[in-house]
């Protein structure tokens, strides 16, 4: 408690290379919150401001600390092929409402190597037509990667868009098999 009488959330973080760059990874008690692509200096101290307003705590560097340990070893095994399922606590505390549901739909509903519509993933969550609002979710999704966004395409093959941008998307797409590696 602080000297309010409130509980004081605790923010960790680290960063964690992969191969498609420098990942910032935040997590609290509840679990992982944070996923931020490209995490140059710049990017990150951004980041860490963001949450810091958002969440109300400053943000401690401990790649250490138990949950970070385990996201870091998580995503190392995914990016090596090792692993298709993330099995890590999720705080969902910087997102609600429709975007909080749809990407609750995608993390469930969208296995390893899939993909799905952003018109498909608008009618699983009852709201046909939505396909620009699943867009703006996807963009909004704190969790990337780990919540995987980049699993969603447009109807009509192509790749849409993607927040750690199109070359990261196509990367990840082919990891999975969804599309073949790039030739350079």
């Amino acid at each position: 408690m602080n000297s309010h009488g409130q509980n004081e959330q605790r923010v960790v973080w680290a960063v964690a290379g992969s191969d498609i760059g420098p990942l910032l990874l935040a997590a609290t008690g509840e679990g992982l919150v944070n996923v931020v692509f490209h995490a140059t200096d710049t990017v990150r101290d951004k980041a860490l401001d963001r949450l810091r307003s958002r969440l109300g705590a400053e943000p401690v560097e401990a790649p250490d600390s138990p949950l970070l340990a385990e996201a870091i070893r998580q995503i190392q095994a995914y990016f090596a092929g090792d692993r298709h399922d993330f099995e890590l606590p999720l705080d969902w505390s910087l997102i609600s409402g429709f975007n909080r549901q749809v990407l609750h739909e995608l993390a469930s509903g969208v296995p390893y190597g899939k993909v799905v519509g952003y018109g498909d993933l608008a009618g699983r969550v009852g709201q046909p037509g939505a396909a620009q609002a699943v867009g703006m979710a996807m963009g909004a999704n704190p969790l990337p990667v780990i919540v995987p966004c980049h699993r969603v395409v447009e109807s009509d093959g192509g790749i849409g868009g993607f927040g750690g941008g199109l070359e990261t998307k196509r990367k990840l797409l082919a990891l999975e098999g969804v599309l073949p590696e790039p030739l350079f």
